[in-house]
């Protein structure tokens, strides 16, 4: 391993939220690492949209450009396509000046003492780096499991999605399907009615659209069908219709999937900050967790799921209470 470097923010992800806060972090004289393994959720999307004077640019470009603006700040440091593998909180020295989750208390950037608060393993597949940070911000994402439904990869990103405020408005008008298992299902239903006046939910056998509010989509015009999906038929990405277990086949052009998130916790060791019962991170109103000098951003923290604006937004939001932290100034909890 290389020797330590202290930093005052690790920056767990590299995706809007991990991005934008280590812009304005830096901007603020913080010394911040970025660790990123460079493996987007939304890396199915051939385009990403609803971000202003971005709207339609593809994923990956997005990413590309945030980190070209990050490499003009000689304090912000990037690294791609390795990963955080175990993150421990150290224990502060006696002489620290300040308390291990609160910053370096100057506002400068610079090392003011010795109580970094954490220690990250960073690599592949095995640790070829150790780092040490005052503060962390997890900004990890979410991991995504889509329903069991087969060839459905073939077709998300394309024609399938999950996201209905950042992809129904190209798919308005049509013959819509929405899949999944989860107990959201029919608000999800109600929502991308908006878009379409055709639209059928199949719940793959799962019992979690009630009577009450399977009638009251039937009112709006909206199908609930329950068997098993038995295949998607299409070509090349685009879907054409959907064939049931029990034989019904429902011609459409287009849906949306709702899989099932969980954020990874799984490299921190030793502590476990609080999970709400959808496995999202549980912060206050300014992105701290239950654990001190640990934040969490974007996807990752409740509510989940989100716009890449919003998330860019929420990074930017964090990473004001962190600095504002970092000197002692209070700040909504």
């Amino acid at each position: 391993m290389t020797d330590t470097d202290t930093y005052d923010v690790l920056v767990i992800g590299g995706g809007p939220a991990g991005l934008s806060a280590a812009l304005n972090l830096g901007r603020s004289l913080m010394r911040v690492l970025v660790v990123d393994a460079d493996r987007p959720r939304n890396a199915a999307t051939l385009n990403s949209h609803g971000f202003l004077t971005r709207d339609g640019v593809a994923p990956h470009e997005l990413r590309r450009m945030a980190r070209d603006e990050l490499a003009a700040y000689p304090n912000i440091e990037v690294r791609t396509r390795v990963r955080v593998l175990e993150l421990r909180r150290s224990a502060p020295t006696a002489d620290a000046g300040t308390d291990a989750g609160t910053g370096s208390g100057t506002g400068s950037g610079t090392d003011s003492g010795t109580d970094a608060g954490f220690t990250a393993s960073v690599g592949r597949k095995d640790p070829t780096d150790v780092v040490t940070a005052r503060n962390v911000l997890l900004a990890t994402g979410l991991r995504e499991t889509l329903p069991d439904v087969p060839n459905l990869r073939g077709f998300y990103g394309i024609s399938l999605f999950s996201c209905a405020a950042c992809d129904a408005w190209e798919l308005r008008g049509r013959r819509l399907a929405l899949i999944g298992e989860t107990p959201d299902l029919a608000d999800r239903a109600r929502l991308i009615s908006r878009w379409t006046e055709s639209l059928t939910v199949f719940t793959l056998g799962a019992d979690t659209v009630t009577a009450a509010e399977e009638a009251e989509l039937a009112s709006t015009g909206v199908a609930v069908l329950r068997h098993p999906i038995a295949e998607l038929v299409g070509d090349r990405g685009r879907i054409e219709a959907i064939r049931l277990t029990d034989g019904t086949v429902v011609a459409v052009e287009g849906g949306f999937v709702r899989p099932e998130w969980q954020t990874d916790v799984s490299f921190l060791h030793g502590f476990a900050p609080a999970i709400d019962h959808d496995g999202h991170l549980v912060t206050d109103r300014s992105g701290r967790t239950d654990i001190p000098g640990l934040y969490a951003a974007g996807d990752a923290a409740i509510p989940g799921p989100q716009q890449l604006i919003v998330a860019a937004g929420a990074g930017a939001r964090v990473a004001s209470v962190m600095v504002h932290d970092a000197v002692g100034i209070a700040t909504a909890h």
